[in-house]
């Protein structure tokens, strides 16, 4: 059996120490505008400025739980995660998106009960408030938008930010039309399209997370065409009991058997075979049991991807 794992990444990263500390300082942000928003719903009565506040704090506990991830994540592998623990960062955001699902329920719960009971709102301490959460809203999110590029960890943090800066231009259109209008309605209708906007932004994230969770083949790469380009390689007769999928998010890897032709050099098919998954496909990561055509195992008739 051979097996290649090449050092071939060629994301850009951020310093890890570098990127820490803008999340810390992120997280501090979100808390202490998480309570602003709290007191000045209480005393404005604004169900949109409360519902802004609570998908904050939200922002604050996926930056943590990211925070966290990020840390765990970087441990070597051991006895116990022999693949290491990068895959952390996929369990963080499959969290956070769930946490984003729960909040975008309520907020539109409680937005539709309110349609039908309005109550009267303070329309100027609603547009102050939410003017200042916009502003910490964007800065948090400048921080983590380009770490959010190579990290799907950071990109769920990151999307809870963006959503909570829409989420409050939507507040401050809301307070704005109460001081001209009186239109106390748009307090919670503004919560509704909140709740909706978070929610289309959480669901469309999801399926990528999942596929990582689930082991599933890497999104830019046909596991056929993998087999295809292996079965033409030199002393190559056939490849079976192929399974292809995402270890973490920036490495996938490859385990395969493959029928020697007669004659064939093992060792050479074998290197020749790990040079070209790497190049073609960017698989850094493949084991291949080689097999003669006279000695081939129990599985030889299984199907590509097939357990």
């Amino acid at each position: 059996m051979g097996h290649s794992h090449h050092e071939g990444h060629t994301h850009g990263h951020i310093d890890p120490n570098a990127g820490d500390a803008r999340v810390a300082f992120a997280i501090g942000l979100n808390l202490l505008l998480t309570v602003a928003q709290i007191i000045g719903g209480i005393f404005a009565g604004s169900l949109s400025l409360i519902a802004d506040a609570l998908h904050n704090l939200s922002d604050a506990v996926s930056l943590v739980i990211a925070f966290g991830a990020r840390k765990i994540a970087r441990r070597p592998a051991d006895a116990q995660m022999t693949f290491g623990y990068g895959r952390i960062e996929a369990v963080a955001a499959l969290v956070n998106y769930t946490t984003l699902i729960v909040v975008a329920l309520y907020l539109f719960y409680e937005g539709v009960a309110r349609i039908f009971q309005p109550s009267e709102v303070t329309g100027w301490i609603i547009v102050i408030i939410a003017g200042v959460a916009l502003a910490i809203d964007l800065g948090t999110a400048a921080l983590t938008y380009s770490m959010s590029k190579s990290s799907m960890n950071i990109r769920a943090a990151f999307l809870h930010n963006l959503a909570d800066a829409m989420g409050s231009v939507a507040v401050i259109v809301a307070g704005t039309l109460i001081i001209l209008y009186g239109w106390y309605w748009v307090d919670p209708l503004v919560t509704i399209l909140i709740a909706a906007y978070i929610l289309w932004h959480a669901v469309s994230e999801l399926p990528g997370v999942m596929r990582l969770l689930m082991m599933g083949t890497p999104p830019d790469i046909c596991a056929q065409e993998v087999v295809k380009a292996m079965c033409a390689q030199p002393g190559v007769t056939t490849v079976h009991d192929v399974h292809l999928w995402m270890m973490q998010e920036h490495e996938n890897a490859l385990e395969a058997h493959v029928v020697l032709a007669p004659q064939a050099d093992a060792g050479e098919v074998r290197t020749h075979l790990h040079d070209m998954l790497n190049k073609k496909f960017g698989l850094t990561h493949s084991t291949l049991q080689m097999e003669e055509a006279g000695y081939l195992c129990p599985q030889a008739n299984r199907q590509v991807g097939h357990a």
